[in-house]
């Protein structure tokens, strides 16, 4: 049984990870935004396209509401990796416009849906491929939260901009030096506990 604010809770949290990924973008140039910053290519307009594409096949194609939205990275054939880059043609506006379709087309099913419909994901295995709104509904915030996490490190990388939007950093107070401070104490620590002090 589930309350009456169930699907609330659940849209609360899926967009305080929607709005929290999209404020990583803020303020950057076109370079940086699509800038890979780890070994494996992370970035932040890559974080974005691919939430949109979860969002549209976990909340529209899983139970049959698809979206009509055209996402050739997901086409058969297309490079493993598409949905997590941008090209060079595919500009910002056009991928958050597509986030924000994808946030409206996801909340619609979410409304129209109880929490409890089951639906198939076409993409998983025949055997544990039905799920229902619910399950969907936090995988898709669980996901969102874990991308707006490696947007908030490689931010953080870019140019020092933390936390979950302006004015809502989640730090505690500390001025660039108390940083450089925390920072080197934590290297001494790691250094000594790795036996290399």
């Amino acid at each position: 049984m589930t309350s009456p604010d169930a699907k609330a809770d659940l849209h609360f949290y899926l967009q305080s990870a929607r709005d929290a990924l999209l404020w990583k973008l803020e303020g950057l140039s076109e370079y940086d935004v699509r800038r890979p910053l780890t070994p494996t290519g992370t970035n932040l307009l890559g974080l974005v396209k691919h939430a949109a594409s979860i969002e549209l096949g976990y909340l529209g194609d899983t139970f049959g509401r698809p979206s009509g939205e055209a996402l050739p990275w997901a086409e058969p054939g297309a490079d493993p990796n598409a949905d997590m880059w941008a090209t060079p043609e595919e500009s910002r506006e056009r991928i958050v416009a597509l986030y924000h379709r994808a946030w409206a087309h996801a909340d619609a099913t979410i409304e129209a849906l109880a929490l409890d419909t089951v639906g198939r994901v076409p993409w998983w295995p025949e055997h544990r491929a039905e799920v229902t709104v619910h399950h969907a509904v936090v995988r898709v915030i669980a996901d969102t939260h874990r991308h707006a996490g490696q947007a908030d490190i490689v931010r953080e990388l870019l140019d020092g901009a933390v936390g979950m939007s302006e004015g809502n950093d989640s730090m505690p107070p500390g001025d660039p030096a108390y940083w450089e401070k925390h920072r080197d104490r934590l290297e001494r620590a790691a250094l000594e506990a790795g036996g290399k002090a």
